[in-house]
């Protein structure tokens, strides 16, 4: 029916279709499906080490045999990949820990791999976590003070994506927004034989308020400045266009917009104009927010969750990156109660 033509059918009543569960559910134009879901885990050095994120009740910074098992319980709750973070026990100003072979991520990709080896893992790609300044790129210092170096940056995160890919790694996602790294990654995994191995990009990542509790988790926060010299202006939709346009061009197979709820305007935007494989990443303080209203009796944590991924569906998003997928994994498996 076109949506402007409605007029010519007076006997349209849209309210017939929401009268029981069954019917709204079989009318409805979009889903949630687990298929959807990606996890995401901070795992560091250690053995049966589950340390708490304050801000983030439920989330663990996880040593790599506690990681598997938690990978384990939400991939028989049917959520299909995850996605990991790394803190390395030391950190320096060339994030090494970033691309030793037998970095945190490294050694946890390999422990996913051999135990579940069906379970999609994804590895984020940056250097914040690795650097002892905690930006995401190289610092140089002179008298008009301290700058992030973009192209010298760019062989490091390269270096890394591979190093994951080497330790099995299905899809490398790199968050650092340097410019020009989709590309310096794709040469790098295609040089050394990595050439089915996807990139999802962080193609259009801002400078977000949002991520506070995740720099907790991560132990990332920068010691001096802050990231909007590379982070996206949250101000600019077009430029966000721009963004995910570059990276296509140079070789993302997938793109990511973060935070996802307040910015549904540039998912929208995005899966329209481009089409390719989209993730809406549900990031750490929506995550917080929805937790503490919950506590408090204020919301419905499963109804509220389970709308806001909706909403992100319904811009657009193929892909859901959120810190409540096993939860939401197993809401969608429960079937609703039988009343009568």
């Amino acid at each position: 029916m076109n949506l402007h033509s409605v007029g010519q059918f007076p006997s349209y009543r849209p309210r017939r279709l929401r009268q029981s569960p069954a019917l709204r559910r079989m009318v409805a134009e979009t889903h949630l499906h687990v298929s959807q879901l990606v996890l995401p885990f901070f795992v560091r050095a250690g053995r049966k080490l589950r340390h708490p994120i304050g801000a983030m009740p439920g989330v663990f910074q996880l040593s790599p045999d506690e990681l598997v098992r938690d990978a384990v319980w939400a991939y028989e709750q049917g959520v299909p990949a995850v996605l990991l973070f790394g803190i390395p026990e030391t950190k320096d100003a060339r994030a090494s820990g970033a691309y030793a072979a037998n970095g945190i991520v490294q050694q946890a990709v390999r422990r996913l791999k051999k135990e579940l080896p069906e379970l999609l893992v994804i590895t984020d790609v940056c250097l914040c976590e690795y650097m002892d300044h905690g930006h995401c790129g190289i610092v140089q210092r002179d008298k008009r003070g301290a700058r992030i170096l973009n192209d010298p940056s760019l062989k490091l995160l390269a270096r890394a994506a591979a190093s994951h890919v080497e330790a099995g790694a299905d899809i490398v996602a790199p968050s650092d927004m340097m410019d020009g790294r989709v590309r310096a990654i794709r040469e790098q995994l295609d040089r050394q034989g990595f050439i089915d191995t996807p990139i999802l990009s962080y193609a259009a990542k801002f400078a977000s308020a949002y991520y506070g509790p995740f720099r907790e988790a991560a132990e990332s926060a920068p010691q001096f400045g802050d990231r909007r010299s590379y982070q996206m202006d949250p101000a600019n939709a077009n430029e966000a266009l721009r963004e995910v346009a570059l990276d296509i061009q140079e070789g993302a197979d997938m793109v990511m917009v973060k935070p996802a709820l307040a910015y549904l305007d540039i998912l929208h935007r995005i899966k329209t104009q481009f089409g390719y494989p989209t993730a809406a990443y549900a990031v750490s303080a929506e995550y917080s927010m929805v937790k503490a209203a919950a506590a408090q009796g204020w919301i419905d944590e499963r109804a509220v969750t389970l709308e806001s991924l909706l909403a992100m569906r319904r811009a657009g998003a193929d892909i859901l990156i959120t810190y409540a997928a096993a939860d939401v994994a197993r809401w969608l498996k429960e079937k609703p109660p039988i009343k009568g």
